[in-house]
């Protein structure tokens, strides 16, 4: 039987079990606070419009006339700001509109199909920015937890739009939300640690949020407001209303919210590393309507905060490489003073557990068990390493629900309802595993997760769950979930260990000659190039992994210094090795190997004497790994010091002495919180997501800088346009 494809509903057809489909970019409505013109370039002709357009901006007509004959000044106002290129924030404008003139907000941005879309609210009341901006951006900059943080900005946002209730909600690796901080009106009842399941928010929404920052809803009884004419002109289509802030909103959220009790929302995206990390959910009971200078305020400070939330992340993963060095260095220590590693790993601190928050650990290694702290019995350890070597081979494997996963291993769940692991080297089993407990824990939804929608006889039946009251869940057989923080430990752990493994048994090969051909072996198939010479330079083993990498047709290889011609600088090559072996001390250093075509890779080499003796070195260990990932976050830093110091600048802003001060104070404090957060990135993070979390932070600036000219601009603009004395110019 063939599989029907999935038909996507058209706005306000969906139920609840496709809306996750519901075209609610293609609203064809608007919100009543504020009318929408579609214009067509290059005659700038009114081509369509929400039907209040008319009635709003007091004029007679508005679709078919040309913005030269609108009456006020809109089409002087946005002439210069209609580069057909330009992208990104869209752009503010005051201006007076109608008969008598009034005072507007314009907001303008390009579809998709093109045109223009200028989108028209009452005009606000001037802001204090230093007050409003300025000391916010000196609260969150000193916040020194996500914790702390999250409830500094619950404040500051219910002190800046005064909602009835502010939450700031956090997402989970599943896409669950939970109430993570709040801040509420005395006599409300408190959603504080609430979750509500991923269905609750539709992906197309989440889409939507990651483009469209800032959403307001001023009244969730509102009328809607249709286009006028339904279909685009220009494609025959509905409009694409993606990045339109007056854009209507599903019904089905809407009964969502009816079912709350909510009359009005303000809803901040907060993007972390380019991806949705949670909401600013503001909550009024009555009707309420933000203007345009106090919602660009909004987005400054939820970007501010994101930036913020990805330096104390970093922060408390470079906590987890801090402990990685010294286990490193104990490692090494351990060989030359007891010719083993291991003791290092379980020593009597149990400082291996700290880094993960576990309860034991466990290293399965050459058929031997070691552990420490509360762990499974030897057998089992074992079964767990042999149900690991089956999974699908990972840097990391995890799970906090063991016993519920495999069954075999149900008994187990007081001790090891958690497992994270890290393979030590390629060979099957060999395992360093840490364990959690059961935590029986009581997680508070808010409505029955089970029971998420109703649907009725007719649309008008259909409801999202209509209970919120808290509803709990007794949660057993599982661990504390492993945060990526605590991941990432495991992987930076892991992959150190596995490096001492790797370079042990190199040791080992050179010590016990007559275990030459198992252990080579072992490191000829590793994964990482691995070059083995004796004392004088004379080449013992190269494995398969670098062998690879060599150039096509390279001659064959006797003693190191006859990889000098595969690397640009060969001289360079030649004279660290004949330092390393006269001194018979390690190396490292950055190499940039010959390709094909002229071009170069860059490699990392660890070379490192086998001393068991003070007087004598039995040879040299030289492992290679990929640079790739440490010179893009190289080319990251650079591409984020520029973009900072293009968002530093003044951009052309032609501002009054007064105003000029406050807007560079403000960017000031914007770039500090920036550099600080690349800062924490650089030195706490895997090096391999600096470049993406570096670009996370550059991009974030950029649109706050943007989203600050834009701010000083309209409101020196405004702040002309008021000026006693002025005369009002309106288009006859």
């Amino acid at each position: 039987m063939a599989v029907q494809p999935t038909i996507s509903p058209a706005f306000g057809t969906a139920d609840l079990s496709n809306c996750e489909q519901e075209q609610i970019h293609l609203a064809g409505s608007i919100q009543p606070h504020g009318a929408l013109l579609v214009v067509s370039e290059p005659d700038h002709r009114i081509i369509q419009s929400s039907v209040n357009a008319a009635e709003f901006l007091n004029v007679e007509k508005v679709v078919g006339v040309a913005l030269a004959d609108l009456e006020g000044d809109l089409l002087i106002r946005i002439l210069p700001h209609l580069d057909p290129t330009s992208e990104g924030t869209p752009i503010a404008v005051r201006c007076r509109i109608g008969t008598p003139a009034l005072d507007f907000d314009g907001l303008i941005h390009r579809p998709p199909e093109g045109g223009l879309i200028v989108e028209l609210e009452r005009a606000g009341p001037p802001l204090d920015l230093p007050t409003a901006v300025g000391q916010a951006l000196d609260k969150i900059r000193t916040s020194n937890s996500v914790r702390a943080l999250c409830d500094e900005a619950a404040l500051l946002f219910q002190d800046r739009i005064g909602y009835d209730r502010v939450m700031v909600y956090r997402f989970d690796e599943e896409g669950h939300g939970e109430v993570f901080s709040e801040r509420h009106a005395p006599g409300l009842e408190s959603y504080l640690g609430n979750r509500y399941p991923a269905s609750d928010i539709p992906q197309m929404a989440r889409r939507l949020y990651e483009r469209q920052r800032v959403r307001v809803l001023v009244d969730v009884a509102y009328e809607p407001v249709p286009l006028q004419p339904r279909l685009s002109p220009l494609t025959g289509r509905d409009l694409d209303m993606s990045g339109c802030f007056l854009r209507s909103m599903s019904p089905i959220h809407l009964q969502y919210l009816k079912n709350m009790g909510v009359r009005a929302t303000l809803v901040v995206s907060l993007m972390v590393g380019g991806k949705l990390w949670g909401l600013v959910a503001c909550h009024h009971y009555q009707p309420r309507f933000i203007h345009f200078e106090l919602r660009a305020v909004c987005e400054m400070l939820a970007e501010a905060i994101a930036t913020r939330i990805t330096a104390l992340e970093s922060f408390a993963q470079s906590q987890s490489e801090l402990f990685v060095q010294r286990l490193e260095q104990r490692m090494i220590e351990s060989i030359s003073r007891e010719g083993d590693w291991r003791a290092a790993i379980f020593d009597v601190s149990q400082s291996i557990l700290q880094p993960v928050r576990a309860s034991g650990a466990a290293l399965v290694y050459e058929g031997q068990v070691t552990t420490v702290g509360e762990v499974p019995g030897t057998h089992d350890i074992r079964e767990i390493a042999a149900w690991l070597a089956r999974q699908p081979r990972a840097a990391v494997i995890s799970t906090s629900s063991l016993g519920i996963d495999v069954q075999d291993f149900a008994t187990l769940t007081p001790v090891a309802s958690g497992i994270a692991a890290a393979p030590v080297s390629n060979q099957p089993g060999e395992f360093l595993i840490w364990f959690r407990p059961e935590r029986v824990r009581t997680v508070t939804w808010g409505g029955d997760p089970k029971k998420p929608f109703v649907i009725g006889d007719t649309p008008a039946d259909l409801s999202p769950r209509r209970s919120f009251a808290k509803w709990n869940q007794v949660v057993e057989g599982t661990s504390d979930p492993w945060t990526p923080s605590d991941l990432a430990a495991v992987r930076t752990i892991g992959q150190s260990v596995a490096d001492i493994v790797l370079q042990f048994r190199a040791v080992r090969t050179l010590i016990a000659q007559e275990q030459l051909d198992q252990f080579s072996r072992q490191v000829a198939s590793s994964d990482h190039p691995v070059v083995i010479a004796d004392a004088a330079g004379k080449i013992l083993l190269i494995n398969t992994a670098f062998t690879a990498i060599l150039p096509d047709g390279y001659p064959p290889l006797h003693r190191l210094e006859d990889l000098a011609l595969a690397f640009f600088d060969p001289f360079d090559f030649r004279r660290n090795i004949a330092e390393m072996i006269e001194r018979q001390r390690g190396w490292r250093g950055e190499l940039l190997l010959r390709e094909a075509a002229g071009k170069t890779r860059s490699l990392l080499v660890r070379a490192d004497p086998v001393i068991p003796s003070r007087d004598r070195a039995l040879g040299f260990v030289l492992i290679f790994n990929d640079n790739a990932a440490r010179r893009a976050a190289e080319a990251a830093r650079g591409r984020f010091q520029e973009g900072i110091l293009k968002s530093s600048r003044n951009s052309g802003l032609r501002l009054d002495t007064q105003s000029d001060l406050v807007y560079q104070n403000l960017l000031s404090a914007v770039v500090e919180n920036a550099q600080l957060a690349a800062l924490e990135i650089t030195y706490g993070v895997e090096t391999g997501r600096i470049a993406e979390m570096l670009e996370g932070v550059r991009d974030s600036t950029m649109r706050t800088a943007e989203v600050l000219q834009h701010l000083m601009l309209h409101a020196s603009r405004a702040s002309a346009d008021q000026t006693p004395g002025k005369p009002q110019k309106t288009k006859k």
